[in-house]
């Protein structure tokens, strides 16, 4: 799931709109730099680049502390009211999340099981209640994923 996804143009207009910074970059590169002098980070883009043996979507973020990347992204969701953006990527049920914030400050979350994402939060444990809440707005997107996916594998397609 999710090889297909390719960053398109109108896609890096989104993100710059709701990062509230213009990217920099050709097609398959592309930079945005988020936040202010106070709080500030670096947001690059590599669209459909080898990774290993396969190709899919590089996402990296630079922080003055931290160096952080989700290899295969699937997708995107942007919040609006939240003023962030998080793009993830999903592998065997297990989902990852990496977080930025308008503002400039970022979240990773890796690893998650999907079905943390759609069950009752007031049953998790704070430690692992945050990852829940915070990948949950991402649910929507993977159950349209999934519907694309599904009528190749009927018609005998095979699915990456």
């Amino acid at each position: 799931m999710g090889s297909s996804f390719v960053f398109t143009p109108q896609d890096i207009r989104k993100l710059g709109k709701a990062l509230g910074c213009s990217p920099t970059g050709d097609g398959s590169f592309t930079r945005f730099q988020v936040g202010s002098a106070d709080r500030r980070l670096a947001l690059e883009i590599h669209s459909r680049i080898p990774i290993g043996k396969k190709s899919g979507n590089l996402v990296s973020v630079y922080t003055r502390d931290a160096h952080l990347q989700i290899h295969f992204c699937s997708g995107y969701v942007i919040s609006k009211a939240l003023g962030e953006v998080t793009f993830i990527g999903e592998n065997g049920g297990r989902l990852s999340g990496l977080i930025i914030e308008n503002s400039g400050g970022c979240s990773l979350y890796a690893n998650v099981d999907r079905s943390l994402l759609s069950g009752d939060f007031t049953q998790l444990g704070p430690e692992v209640m945050l990852s829940g809440v915070a990948l949950s707005m991402t649910d929507t997107l993977l159950d349209e994923q999934r519907k694309r996916v599904r009528p190749a594998a009927k018609k005998g397609r095979r699915i990456r």
